[in-house]
């Protein structure tokens, strides 16, 4: 432009004109777009807010449920209340009317058991009245019974008084008879120096059992005989005892018991209480006093020690023994010494080298045993006296069965130990 040449452009109109129409058509669709968007936004909207009426109706209509679901809850709840009371009141009239009932019904049985009392007592009173009714008839019958027996007992009185009195005269001349005949034969017994069996007196009775110590559940045996027969010897071995022994009886060539002597049996499970009684036939132990003077009535067993003969005072005692009904055991001790005695009797010598010992022993040994029994027999013949055993035993065999052990030679000792068990047994 200023001394130039200017060169002068035409606008392009097709393009300007294609270009307002593309903004034209931009602006249009933007348009669209826009309301189509507003429309989309009101749906939207509309949609969102149907929502909300929808979530809040659904919301009343929940709440309204849950309303009445608590009403109906609630009206449940009283509902079970009501009956609960109800039951209450039908339980509590139900006990009161049963409680009632049990009461009337005790008040009904009370006052049946009362009208059955008093029906019983007046059946009882009338029960009374008719047996006092019948017991005065039969006391009528029985004392006009008894008048009758009272007559006819004194008719019978009469008459047994006249029969007593002949009875009373003819026992007065039998008493008068056999008082004569008893003093006979006691003038008799007393001349042949035995005496006349005495009957002791419950004071002596019961004196002497206080004496020995008489024991309820024990056995007693009394080991009697002379003096000098070997009874406290026999003692020790029934007690399994030696002679030597502490609490052994006391042994002497002269009589050394005096009382008699207690001696419990060691063995704790026996009942046999041995007691040593003192010989007779010394000048401190007469004869004819024996039996009674020693009590020996009150023991329960009695063993008689023999020695080489039979005495008036061995007769003396096993007839007391069988008056008073007490078992006696005739025994015959030191049988070893007898038999060694028959033994250099018959020529045995005690430097024998030919071995015949044994022979000699044997001989001896049934010598001396039939001699004994002969001997014994023959005296409780003449006295009277029926026939029992003798016991022959030896003091060292009889000690060594006590104590459970085997003697080679032995006689009797276990058949007597047997026998007295045996006695024991049968006085229990």
């Amino acid at each position: 432009m200023g001394g130039g040449h200017s060169h002068h452009i035409e606008p392009d109109w097709g393009a300007i004109h294609a270009q307002q129409q593309a903004e034209a058509r931009a602006r249009a669709v933007a348009e669209a777009a826009r309301r189509e968007a507003e429309r989309a936004a009101q749906a939207a909207r509309a949609e969102a807010e149907r929502l909300m009426r929808e979530a809040e109706e659904a919301r009343r209509r929940f709440e309204a449920e849950q309303a009445e679901a608590a009403r109906r809850a609630q009206a449940a709840r009283e509902e079970a209340e009501r009956q609960r009371r109800e039951r209450e009141r039908a339980e509590q009239a139900a006990r009161a009317a049963r409680e009632a009932a049990e009461a009337r019904a005790r008040e009904e049985r009370q006052r049946a058991e009362r009208l059955a009392r008093e029906a019983e007592e007046e059946r009882r009173r009338q029960r009374v009245a008719e047996e006092a009714a019948r017991q005065a008839a039969i006391a009528a019958q029985q004392e006009r019974e008894r008048q009758q027996r009272a007559r006819e007992e004194e008719n019978r009185r009469l008459q047994a008084e006249r029969e007593a009195a002949e009875r009373a005269a003819r026992k007065a001349a039998e008493e008068a008879r056999q008082a004569q005949a008893a003093r006979e034969e006691a003038e008799k017994q007393l001349r042949e120096g035995t005496r006349p069996v005495v009957t002791p007196t419950p004071e002596e009775y019961s004196a002497f059992r206080t004496k020995i110590q008489h024991t309820g559940g024990l056995f007693h045996i009394a080991i009697s005989g002379i003096a000098g027969s070997g009874k406290s010897s026999l003692v020790n071995a029934f007690r399994g005892k030696h002679n030597m022994d502490i609490d052994a009886a006391a042994v002497g060539v002269n009589e050394t018991t005096l009382v008699v002597a207690r001696y419990p049996d060691p063995n704790p499970s026996s009942r046999f209480v041995w007691y040593d009684v003192p010989g007779a036939g010394t000048l401190k132990v007469p004869d004819w006093k024996y039996f009674n003077d020693q009590g020996l009535f009150v023991f329960d067993c009695i063993i008689v020690v023999v020695n080489n003969r039979f005495t008036a005072t061995d007769v003396a005692i096993l007839s007391n023994a069988k008056c008073f009904g007490i078992p006696a055991f005739i025994v015959r001790s030191k049988a070893d010494q007898h038999i060694r005695n028959l033994m250099k009797d018959i020529g045995y010598e005690s430097d024998d080298e030919c071995g015949n010992k044994a022979s000699y022993f044997a001989r001896a040994r049934d010598q001396y045993v039939a001699e004994t029994i002969r001997s014994i027999g023959t005296n409780l013949q003449e006295a009277s006296l029926p026939d029992q055993p003798v016991y022959l035993v030896s003091n060292a065999a009889l000690q060594a069965a006590v104590v459970g052990k085997a003697p080679k030679k032995m006689l009797d000792e276990v058949k007597l130990l047997t026998d007295l068990a045996g006695t024991a047994q049968r006085c229990a």
